[in-house]
């Protein structure tokens, strides 16, 4: 990608300090952490979302959170990506995902939504699914709690041990991403996890 080209990176959550700790909200904290670990303001209010313009080792990004629910953040994405005449090739959508295991990260091209209602309300407002995904898993709750109290519940405290790693390792993907591709990013992040006592380890899918 040509670096002076914008890439859009969008972590999807829900506003509001009620839910900053939550586990749906895991995609605002690996912007929040993007956004610390390269000196990028991210305090612009507009197009329905808060966002800040910088670099990340050189190459130019857009870093951004709806300030809309999770199932309403179509509209802020659609309107920065014409803002800024991205294009969804040029979109990385960073979420939870209940369907991978806690701690594990799994790298996508494309998709559909999967139930995730974010990407759900992205794909209807884009008009596609063609844009790439970092799934961050918060796993899936047992078989007496509802799903989404789960989501919208703080992590537990095993999990609160190693959160900070499972971030740092998300925001290490997205640098990869940026830097070297999708494709060098899923063989490097892909097979990885942080186990709850806090190792990084490779895996099978």
């Amino acid at each position: 990608m040509p670096k002076n080209r914008f890439r859009l990176i969008v972590g999807l959550g829900n506003p509001g300090e009620e839910y900053r700790l939550t586990r749906h909200n895991i995609g605002f904290m690996v912007v929040d952490r993007l956004a610390y670990k390269h000196r990028i303001l991210v305090d612009k209010r507009k197009f329905g979302a808060v966002y800040g313009l910088g670099r990340v080792d050189g190459r130019s990004v857009i870093l951004a959170k709806p300030l809309t629910f999770m199932n309403m953040s179509g509209p802020a994405v659609r309107n920065l990506a014409h803002f800024f005449k991205v294009d969804t090739k040029d979109l990385l959508v960073i979420h939870d995902d209940i369907d991978l295991v806690f701690g594990k990260i799994k790298i996508k091209r494309k998709g559909g939504d999967g139930g995730h209602n974010g990407l759900k309300s992205l794909i209807e407002d884009i008009g596609n699914g063609t844009f790439a995904r970092v799934r961050i898993g918060i796993g899936r709750p047992d078989t007496k709690q509802d799903v989404k109290r789960y989501v919208l519940n703080k992590f537990d405290a095993q999990q609160e041990t190693v959160l900070d790693e499972v971030i740092t390792m998300a925001q290490g993907a997205v640098v990869t991403i940026l830097l070297k591709g999708l494709t060098e990013g899923m063989n490097l992040f892909s097979r990885k996890e942080v186990g709850l006592k806090g190792q990084i380890r490779k895996n099978g899918f």
